[in-house]
């Protein structure tokens, strides 16, 4: 396979934009125009000669623009632009003449909105409506989030079929106003795009990406669905936050496009049985909003274009942009000597306008009637957590430089190392008994406008966490972002329940309302809804992304019933949901089944992993002696082949080791937390049993401690 080249140009920069909020219009000539809004409520269409942005259009600033969408007739092409801005959605031709305002009439803004011929499909936060001819048609209230909206090609599925991608992991399939059925993915989708750009041969084919990382190909069938394969994020790379095809390698096929929110642009081919095959990446400083493939910068030269968060518009071009060496090397072109000179003459105006300025605020500023006005600032911040280490990754990104992040917890929590994180970390002294666990200041390094951070909290104990996010603006401010931090942090929506597992239950009746109840829970747990789904009861499940428990929520007016098989996550329920009833005055009557095959189920649970962190620990505590073996002996031969692969890996070892700070520590607090839950159920306090407990982990096998669980009375 050949080596894909990309080059990256910049054409222009823009404000703060949303996801998808740039598209390119069909080609007309030799390149093509690109549409981009952004979050001044200025919607550009511009064109790129000689390398420089060329305004074919541009509208007045107006309320923040959270969606663009081309449109155009069934089957024919799409050079409409239509924008959303606020509950409004406005067309505009390719030329920039306002052809359609709308107001949609909806109680939310609007986030998302697709286009098929006369049908415009609008979503707000939770709501969905189907406009024909700007008429009201369809309706749909989703039980959780909605990231993003598609429908069907009507050119080859004859039938209207929206399709939602809602924040509970899962693809809603509509028709009219029902719902067909709900599809299974397996992290919240964030994306929509239809294969091929049309939907495959027989136009059902939908591909999505989610927030965790994975890209997945799903057919949607007239009665049920069928997935066709999956990317999973091995790497933890970050969220997917738009996808397209374009056939960047120039074989003939249409290739995937992928834009994630920590700056990777990712192309991928698919190989004889339709499988996607990795085969470039760019790496680019900022979160990337929208890609689009085609001819904008120079004819016959197929580009990705992107957008990011920050508003920079650029290219990945397979024009080559570097010069042989040479005798001519030195020697400008006409055009690229009238290009400097055209840039000095801009930086010279932007110098003596930047010194005008700060001339007359230091004027201002020493006036008795000065007042300062404090710099306003939007941060795009995301707290997600990942199921692959159970971690949550906080990343916050600004337009401008940031120039310092202070962390302060309530709870106690592990920073863990981040690999593409270039700030130096510092921790200041705190008093747990003041109720500060952590205090840690990030210095970034000059132009840094993305921070990541990695945190790893302790389920049971729960609080706020506090970001103080300064940028590098004048005069100094600094704006704070809470995080909470909740009682079964590490807890993820799933679908799937396995009843065949021993379990433990927790029923509450009271007098409640089904409201109450669900902001209790929406207190326990984390990926749920404020709101309170529709319907007289309901039914959530979770799973433990450190342990692979389960836990079952169901609850209805006045009753509530909770199933888990790790009786440690019914006993911080039972303390949280009773605190909080408390707080309200409301009186809870608790009945509670353990199940004494639960205890085991979950030592076994525990075991590869305890077993994996003893061993890793072990091999780290050998190293340096080998190595010391290693440089006083001539050959290592005498070694065993155990010890000569530590002796290989050690590095390896050491970096695993360094990534997963106090994991061993935690699964000895888990199976702590298990043995005095056991028997608080009971009644009985065991505390003074710990230290055996202990005894025994540190000779750990797993019969003997399934047996000290079964004996201790």
């Amino acid at each position: 396979m050949m080596e894909i080249s990309l080059t990256r140009v910049d054409y222009t920069q823009v404000g703060v934009t949303s996801p998808k909020c740039l598209r390119l219009l069909p080609l007309a000539g030799k390149t093509q125009k690109a549409a981009i809004a952004d979050h001044k409520g200025v919607l550009e269409v511009f064109s790129v000669k000689k390398g420089d942005a060329q305004p074919v259009f541009k509208t007045s600033p107006g309320p923040k623009i959270n969606r663009l969408e081309l449109g155009g007739p069934v089957g024919g092409v799409r050079e409409r632009i239509f924008v959303t801005s606020g509950p409004e959605v406005k067309g505009y031709t390719k030329k920039g003449k306002n052809f359609l305002t709308f107001d949609t009439n909806m109680s939310e803004n609007l986030l998302s909105m697709y286009v098929e011929g006369s049908d415009l499909f609008c979503c707000g936060q939770f709501m969905y409506n189907h406009y024909r001819d700007c008429k009201d048609t369809n309706y749909f209230l989703s039980g959780d989030q909605v990231n993003d909206v598609i429908c069907l090609p009507t050119q080859t599925v004859k039938s209207i079929t929206p399709i939602l991608a809602c924040q509970d992991r899962v693809l809603r399939v509509l028709t009219e106003s029902e719902l067909l059925y709900e599809v299974e993915v397996p992290g919240p989708p964030v994306t929509l795009c239809l294969f091929a750009s049309n939907g495959g041969d027989d136009g059902t084919e939908v591909l999505f990406g989610t927030s965790d990382g994975r890209v997945g190909l799903v057919q949607i069938g007239r009665d049920c669905p069928s997935h066709l394969w999956e990317l999973t994020n091995e790497k933890r790379n970050g969220g997917v936050l738009c996808l397209d095809n374009y056939d960047i390698t120039a074989d003939g096929v249409l290739d995937l496009i992928v834009g994630r929110d920590d700056g990777l642009v990712e192309v991928y081919s698919y190989d004889d049985s339709d499988e996607p095959i990795h085969r470039h990446t760019h790496t680019c400083s900022e979160s990337i909003t929208s890609v689009q493939g085609g001819i904008l910068g120079t004819a016959g030269y197929d580009e990705i274009v992107c957008s990011t968060y920050a508003g920079w518009v650029m290219g990945l071009t397979t024009e080559s942009k570097q010069r042989q060496a040479g005798p001519d090397a030195t020697i400008l072109t006409a055009q690229g000597k009238e290009k400097i000179i055209t840039m000095r003459t801009d930086l010279e105006q932007l110098q003596q306008k930047v010194m005008s300025e700060r001339e007359k605020y230091q004027q201002t500023a020493q006036s008795t009637t000065a007042i300062s006005a404090v710099p306003s600032f939007h941060i795009n911040d995301k707290f997600v957590l990942n199921r692959e280490d159970a971690s949550y990754t906080l990343s916050l990104e600004l337009q401008m430089p940031i120039d310092n992040v202070l962390l302060q917890s309530d709870v106690p929590i592990d920073l863990l190392d981040v690999e593409k994180n270039s700030a130096v970390v510092s921790y200041s002294a705190c008093l747990p008994e003041e109720g500060n666990f952590l205090l840690a200041t990030y210095r970034c390094q000059a132009n840094t406008t993305r921070l990541e951070l990695k945190i790893r909290s302790i389920e049971g104990q729960y609080g706020t966490i506090q970001a103080y996010v300064t940028p590098r603006v004048q005069p100094k401010t600094c704006k704070v972002m809470q995080y909470q931090i909740k009682p079964l942090s590490l807890h993820q929506r799933t679908h799937v329940f396995d009843e065949q597992r021993p379990h433990n239950s927790l029923k509450l009746t009271g007098q409640f309302s089904q409201g109450e109840m669900h902001s209790w829970v929406c207190f326990c747990l984390p990926e749920l809804p404020e709101k309170t789904p529709p319907g007289d009861s309901v039914q959530f499940h979770f799973v433990s992304t450190f342990l692979d428990t389960q836990l079952e929520c169901l609850y209805s007016k006045g009753t509530a019933t909770f199933r888990s098989d790790n009786i440690s996550t019914i006993s911080i329920l039972k303390d949280v949901l009773t605190k909080e009833a408390t707080k309200k005055k409301v009186r809870l009557d608790i009945t509670y089944d353990v199940n004494e095959d639960s205890i085991p189920y979950t030592l076994n649970l525990i075991h590869p992993k305890l077993e994996y962190q003893l061993l890793l620990a072990k091999k780290v505590q050998l190293i340096d002696a080998l190595k010391e073996l290693q440089v006083h002996e001539n050959s290592t031969e005498f070694l065993s082949p155990e010890y000569r692969q530590i002796l290989q890996d050690a590095e390896q070892l050491k970096v695993e080791y360094k990534r997963q700070p106090c994991h061993l520590e935690r699964l000895y607090g888990m199976i702590t937390d298990l043995f005095i839950d056991k028997f608080k159920f009971k009644g009985q306090n065991m505390k003074g049993r710990v230290p055996a407990l202990l005894e025994v982990l540190d000779n750990y096998n797993l019969q003997t401690l399934v047996q000290f669980f079964e004996q201790s009375i």
